[in-house]
Parts: structure tokens; C-alpha cells; sequence
């Protein structure tokens, strides 16, 4: 089981820069990655997508690359040569108008075309596989994060279904008394309007039977049983299963309503409050499973 939130970072060095990755994730309904990268590796970033997508599979992600350039290459350089010419002719041009060339000629050279080149290059086959080792490496340690986290959760989920399963046996204790309740009830409000000698005691222990019949949840009880034993199994189950395990709450919430509108027994509904407390958190959980 993993979650879906973690953070993992790797840092590789090439010949004349570091590049520094950083991957963070939280929890989302689909996949969502939010790329924050150089221009200069701008067109990799399908790749860059396909390399997370692989092993993070859900979740809302940001990723942080950069670059940080080493000694002296600073990412750009002059033309020198064109400058030279551009101020030959500007020098000309100023002779031909009588006109002193303006203090801040060297600010004027720097603006004409291709005097500046930025060195945005695309990177080579050997320094993209770097960077990708690299960006796999800290998607191995986000991945890893969210091994360790998603072990949490299923520690406490798994404690929880188990305190639900704990309640489903008790119930029994209380159940004969709810009978027997239910059955005096019925034949108290029965003899405050009708005489104890014109009650048909055939026609009432049937109708008792039909109605004890109605609110017998036997039937709950087994399902919501059979529901956590399985809920467990997924979870054992290596394998991105948060929407399975969201399914399988769903009917184990189902099972345990039926539970408490069945109930008629304070003690009963009692413990379907306590099932249905652990259930809400187990929900909690899962939003942040993988």
C-alpha cells in the first residue's frame, strides 16, 4: 500500500552545470503533474511526464528542476566580431553627420540583432541520460516516501476494520434481550387499547413472528463480516488499490446503516455509532491512498 503523498530530491553534476530535481506529491482524484524546468529542457518535458506517470501513477506531483552553471559559463556570449562592425559603421555614420557617438555606445551595441547569443542548447544523448537517471532517482525516493507513509495507513486502517469486526460478535449478547423487548413492547400497547380476552394470541405470535422477521439483520451481520475480511485482502494486495478500498467502505457503510435502522436496542446502536466512527476515519485514510 502506498500513499500518495510524498517528496523525493537527487542531484547530479555534469561537466559545466548541477542539475537539481525535486518531486512532491499529495493526494488527487487523477493524475496531475505541474513541470517546472529550464527552457532549456523544455522540449523533454513529455518525457520528463512519462518518466513520473510510470511509477507515481496518481496524484497531484510538482517537479522542480534546475540549473546551476558552473565556473565560467555563465549561458551566453558576445559576438564579438559583429560588434566590431556594427561600431565601425556606427563610428562612420557619426563622422558623415558631424555627431559625437553617444557615452553609451557599448549599452546601443548590446541591443542590435545577434550581438548577445544565449546558449540554450539542446542537451546532448549522454547528458539527457543523466538527467533522466537523475529524475528517476528522485522519483524512486518520492516513491519510496510514499511506501513508508501509505505502511502508516494501513496500520491504522487495518486497526480500525478490526474494531468494527470486534463489534459485529457482541451484537449477539443483546440480541435475545431485543427480543423479548420488542415482543412486550408490542403486547403492552396492544392490551392499553384492546381487552386481554379478545386477542386472537394465534393471529398476534404470527404477526410477532412476521415483524421479529422484518428487523432480524442476520443477514447484515454476515455481509458486513464477509465486506472486512475482504476490505483486508485488498489491502495485503500489492497493488494500487484506493479505489477498490473506497468501494468495499461504501458497502461496509451500507451494511452497518441497515445495522442501526434494524437495531430497536439503545446498546446496539451504540456500537453502530462506534462501527460507524472507525468506518468515517478509514474513509479519512483512503482519500490519501494509492
Amino acid at each position: 500500500m502506498k500513499s500518495m503523498t510524498g517528496y523525493g530530491k537527487a542531484v547530479c553534476s555534469l561537466p559545466d552545470k548541477k542539475i537539481s530535481i525535486e518531486i512532491k506529491s499529495v493526494n488527487s482524484k487523477q493524475l496531475d503533474i505541474s513541470l517546472k524546468l529550464p527552457s532549456t529542457y523544455r522540449e523533454k518535458e513529455a518525457d520528463i511526464r512519462s518518466l513520473i506517470a510510470k511509477k507515481l501513477e496518481r496524484g497531484k506531483i510538482d517537479v522542480f528542476v534546475s540549473a546551476e552553471v558552473l565556473g565560467m559559463n555563465t549561458g551566453f556570449s558576445v559576438n564579438k566580431e559583429l560588434a566590431k562592425k556594427y561600431y565601425a559603421d556606427l563610428k562612420q555614420l557619426a563622422l558623415e553627420l558631424n555627431t559625437p557617438l553617444d557615452d553609451d555606445i557599448i549599452s546601443v551595441l548590446l541591443r542590435m540583432p545577434d550581438i548577445v547569443k544565449t546558449q540554450s542548447e539542446e542537451p546532448n544523448e549522454e547528458e539527457w541520460s543523466q538527467i533522466a537517471a537523475c529524475i528517476d532517482k528522485a522519483v524512486d525516493a518520492a516513491d519510496g516516501c510514499r511506501r513508508n507513509e501509505g505502511e502508516v495507513l494501513r496500520h491504522d486502517m487495518l486497526q480500525r476494520i478490526d474494531l468494527i469486526q470486534n463489534n459485529i460478535p457482541k451484537i449477539a449478547a443483546f440480541e435475545k434481550e431485543r427480543l423479548l423487548q420488542i415482543r412486550q413492547r408490542i403486547l403492552s400497547n396492544i392490551s392499553a387499547f384492546i381487552e386481554q380476552e379478545k386477542i386472537d394470541m394465534n393471529r398476534l405470535e404470527q404477526e410477532l413472528i412476521y415483524y421479529i422477521e422484518k428487523i432480524d439483520f442476520t443477514e447484515e451481520k454476515v455481509r458486513l463480516q464477509k465486506h472486512c475480511t475482504y476490505f483486508i485482502e485488498i489491502m495485503k494486495e500489492n497493488a494500487a488499490n484506493g479505489r477498490k478500498l473506497a468501494f468495499i467502505t461504501q458497502e461496509i457503510g451500507r451494511e452497518i446503516n441497515t445495522l442501526g435502522s434494524k437495531a430497536n436496542d439503545a446498546n446496539i446502536q451504540k456500537m453502530v455509532i462506534e462501527m460507524k466512527d472507525e468506518l468515517e476515519k478509514v474513509k479519512e485514510q483512503l482519500l490519501n491512498v494509492l
